[in-house]
């Protein structure tokens, strides 16, 4: 099949299937067949899975002959290898266990089964997903398919890196201090962080209550397709919640009338210089969609202190008990965090949980005035491939999370926050600007997005790797 359908959405792939122009089988062999060529030189997928999405894919194929295809039938999808597959070896990135083969899928991967998608494969992930590139000891790091010796980030940087180079036109990423939207924005592809619980997650995240299930997209229309069939509470996540939304209906409806907060700093980041030109136009465009934009800052300290302490003891704590037994197999750079928050107390973490709900209240009033916040998603676009952060970033943390300031503020609060293309630096690499919405407002979020894409596309741009 002509490699043109690598680049087709999900929602052209399904109208397709419908009107018999195209075979889900045929796509689905498309598909492999590109990952097949394409994964040496990217490393985003670290299982591929043909048996299962073959046999998936003629599933779909017959359900469109019987007039019983789900809302995802055909479409292909990969799964970020943090989260548990039935029978897919499920390594998380790391040594300590790094045959696992799950014995059950999580929530969200049965319901993208029930929907009728075809299974690619897991896509790489850092170890446990610690940090903002895609690099591990068992599969080494990921690249950006714009410029390989570029990381995608991370850590749905594997994700980030198929979406970009047509290896499948749905993912699924976490994110639990910007994972979803940090290779998002490197890849120059569409991410939705989703309110926190509006997806399910099970087993729960090592971050706990940080960490947010959701959709990554080349278009926000196939987002909020996705988002249809991964959303709604689920028992086994205590804090999952259903929204009774159709996330798709009403999503061209426009923006007209929205008052928009334009902040190019938070009051704290460096931004750099092209990523500042890039995103502040992209603001100021929304001018044209019939926005109200002022350009203002929240007024709130940067809270990557409270993020630290929390996010740090986290990973402390997974490994609490059993550190001399797998202190060897542990990421080097992981494990220097897990041992530098030994001089984190009780008292500490109680005090940067307190401080995440002053900072929650606080973003929650500043928005109260505004449908919407725009920042830039990242300071800066992607670094070397396999680093734990920036060349040359001081750290001011204990974690490698200071560098990406825009994005992990809205772990802590739950809110809703999408990336979406907005131009590129110099060096040809994606620039991404996010759009964040008031508590549980994932639809304004969409809508904004789909009225950006619309006036701005983005789709039609093919990275070198593509």
């Amino acid at each position: 099949m002509d490699e043109s359908v690598a680049y087709l959405s999900a929602s052209e792939l399904i109208e397709r299937y419908r009107g018999r122009e195209l075979s889900p089988v045929e796509v689905a062999r498309a598909a492999f067949e590109r990952i097949e060529r394409l994964n040496p030189a990217l490393k985003a997928f670290t299982e591929t899975t043909p048996e299962l999405g073959l046999a998936q894919a003629a599933a779909a194929e017959r359900a469109y002959a019987e007039g019983t295809a789900g809302a995802l039938a055909g479409a292909p999808v990969s799964i970020k290898d943090l989260t548990p597959t039935r029978g897919i070896r499920t390594a998380r990135g790391s040594l300590v266990d790094p045959e696992w083969v799950p014995e059950f899928d999580a929530p969200v991967v049965e319901r993208v089964y029930a929907a009728g998608a075809v299974m690619l494969g897991k896509t790489n992930t850092p170890e446990l997903g610690w940090k903002g590139d895609s690099g591990n000891r068992v599969f080494g790091p990921s690249y950006n398919p714009w410029d390989v010796a570029r990381t995608p980030g991370g850590s749905s940087g594997g994700a980030a890196a198929a979406v970009a180079a047509g290896l499948g036109p749905l993912a699924q990423g976490s994110d639990g201090a910007g994972s979803i939207r940090i290779p998002a924005a490197f890849c120059g592809i569409f991410g939705h962080k989703p309110s926190f619980g509006l997806v399910p997650q099970f087993p729960p995240s090592a971050v706990g209550d940080l960490s947010h299930l959701g959709p990554m997209t080349r278009t926000v229309r196939d987002a909020a397709l996705m988002l249809n069939a991964i959303a709604g509470a689920d028992a086994r996540d205590r804090l999952s919640w259903s929204s009774g939304v159709d996330y798709v209906e009403g999503l061209d409806a426009g923006i007209d009338g929205l008052r928009v907060a334009w902040s190019a700093t938070l009051g704290y980041a460096e931004v750099a210089p092209d990523v500042l030109e890039s995103t502040e136009q992209a603001a100021m465009a929304f001018r044209e969609l019939g926005c109200e934009v002022v350009t203002v800052d929240p007024g709130l300290a940067d809270p990557a202190p409270i993020l630290d302490v929390m996010w740090s003891a986290a990973m402390a704590g997974y490994f609490a008990g059993r550190l001399d037994e797998v202190r060897d197999r542990i990421d080097k750079g992981l494990l220097g965090v897990i041992e530098r928050t030994g001089a984190i107390s009780g008292a500490d973490l109680a005090q940067a949980m307190q401080g995440r709900n002053a900072y929650y209240t606080g973003m929650r009033e500043f928005m109260g005035g505004y449908d919407l916040l725009l920042t830039p998603t990242m300071p800066d676009t992607a670094f070397t491939a396999g680093l734990d952060e920036p060349d040359g970033w001081e750290r001011s943390t204990l974690a490698p999370l200071d560098w990406t300031p825009f994005t992990f503020p809205f772990n802590l609060t739950g809110q809703p926050a999408a990336t979406v293309p907005c131009g590129f630096d110099g060096d040809g690499l994606p620039i991404g600007l996010q759009i964040v919405g008031r508590w549980r407002e994932d639809r304004t979020v969409l809508r904004a997005a789909a009225a950006f894409e619309a006036a701005a596309p983005w789709v039609g741009a093919v990275p070198v790797a593509g």
